[in-house]
């Protein structure tokens, strides 16, 4: 009971701090929102009524067929095949070639071996002569009607639907680079308007076909990539937290109550590895591997630990002598349910404390690797890939300036956050 009461007098010193209570319920909005971004952000309709029949292609997978369309791929929704799919105009026109278009005259397709020569003197051979006749199999074969040479599914008649479609607030997602542009201008759109390279023309701000952060210098939708890597970044950074944290304090919590040799070599195994720079372990582990997030996720573990595990370590140190541990091990009770039930509970102190920084260190590195095209693949969203693209385009103001501001917002809350929660755990204060 005393460490839960410990734990709601801390917690209520932590909402008593304005600016951390304030940037805790700003950061937990903001990444609850992200998490279903899909349904912020997508190619595909929420809701689809076709004739009265309802569909929701942001959850399931339809192919073309399934609208009355020739093809069983699924079909591009903000495509203009796709409006005249539902409207009943004809698809895109096909070329349409019959087997009179290959004929030159009456005498079939003739080639002969002077037309191969180069010399004057001329050479008498037997001329090579094929028609159209001996690719026949058999008089008897019923040409086929014209019209079935000349026509294609694409030409076929198709009905008008009755339709009605929910678009999300953002028609695009992170990968989606649209065919064509109502501005003229699919790469590096701007959300305002802009004179073109000739200044001859201006041309209009890409509100116009939805990008309201406008396009990267690929199509692709700036909000949107925002809004995905903002989540995967955040996904991202607890993850790497969580994951060195447990390894932190099982690895430092064994080397702290145990002591003697075992704290000696591991602590000097620790030393051996944590000098081992971070980046050069990524990058010879990405050429012997194939690049993935999984991979990286791996690869930062790998040292992400040992910053956590010298906190628990020290603090094992200090409890493993206390009077309530000693009457535990005398009583027979075993060393690891000491460690887990005893130690560990009155150890979390410095673990709250660091979590929200080990988050910022986790984001931050994420960006800086996929900053230098050693992070997460094309074209899986990324923040670092957008400040990169920013840098190589300066004159896209749009691209680095939202990404910039949402970076350090990020990183600045996540601070906040952190110092409210190492002020509520400071004994020093609490005593005061």
């Amino acid at each position: 009971m005393k460490l839960n009461r410990d734990l709601q007098v801390k917690f209520q010193k932590f909402m008593s701090d304005k600016r951390a209570k304030f940037s805790l319920i700003v950061l937990t909005a903001a990444f609850l929102l992200a998490l279903p971004a899909e349904f912020f952000c997508n190619v595909r309709p929420l809701l689809l009524v076709v004739d009265g029949k309802p569909y929701s292609p942001i959850i399931f997978t339809y192919s073309e067929q399934d609208f009355g369309g020739p093809l069983i791929s699924e079909p591009d929704y903000k495509s203009k095949r796709f409006m005249r799919l539902l409207k009943g105009e004809p698809l895109e026109e096909s070329l349409a070639l019959g087997l009179s278009d290959f004929e030159e005259d009456d005498a079939g397709l003739s080639l002969d071996l002077d037309d191969f020569e180069e010399g004057e003197e001329e050479v008498q051979y037997t001329p090579l002569v094929l028609t159209l006749d001996d690719f026949e199999e058999d008089d008897t074969e019923t040409p086929l009607p014209e019209a079935q040479y000349e026509t294609s599914p694409e030409s076929a008649k198709l009905e008008p639907h009755d339709f009605w479609i929910l678009w999300p607030p953002v028609r695009y997602d992170y990968k989606y680079i649209p065919r064509y542009s109502e501005t003229g201008r699919i790469a590096l759109a701007a959300p305002y308007e802009t004179l073109s390279a000739d200044r001859s023309h201006t041309i209009a701000s890409s509100w116009r076909d939805g990008h309201y952060l406008g396009t990267d210098d690929r199509g692709r939708d700036v909000l949107a990539r925002l809004i995905y890597g903002f989540r995967i970044s955040m996904l991202f950074g607890l993850s790497l937290a969580v994951m060195g944290t447990i390894i932190g304090c099982l690895l430092g919590g064994i080397q702290g109550f145990f002591g003697g040799w075992i704290d000696l070599i591991g602590q000097r195994l620790t030393e051996i590895w944590g000098s081992i720079p971070r980046l050069y372990i990524l990058i010879i582990l990405s050429a012997m591997l194939s690049p993935s997030i999984l991979l990286l996720f791996a690869i930062l573990n790998l040292t992400s630990w040992m910053g956590m595990a010298a906190y628990i370590r020290a603090e094992f140190l200090r409890g493993r002598n206390l009077e309530y541990v000693k009457a535990a091990k005398a009583l027979g009770v075993s060393s690891f349910r000491i460690m887990g039930k005893h130690i560990l509970p009155n150890s979390l102190t410095p673990v709250i404390t660091f979590f929200p920084f080990e988050v910022t260190a986790g984001i931050l590195a994420l960006v800086s690797l996929d900053f230098l095209n050693l992070g997460v693949p094309s074209p899986a969203p990324s923040i670092g890939e957008l400040l990169a693209q920013g840098k190589t385009n300066l004159q896209a103001i749009w691209i680095l300036l939202p990404t910039f501001v949402m970076l350090t917002g990020t990183l600045t809350l996540l601070t906040f956050v952190g110092d409210g929660i190492r002020n509520a755990f400071d004994p020093r204060k609490a005593a005061n």
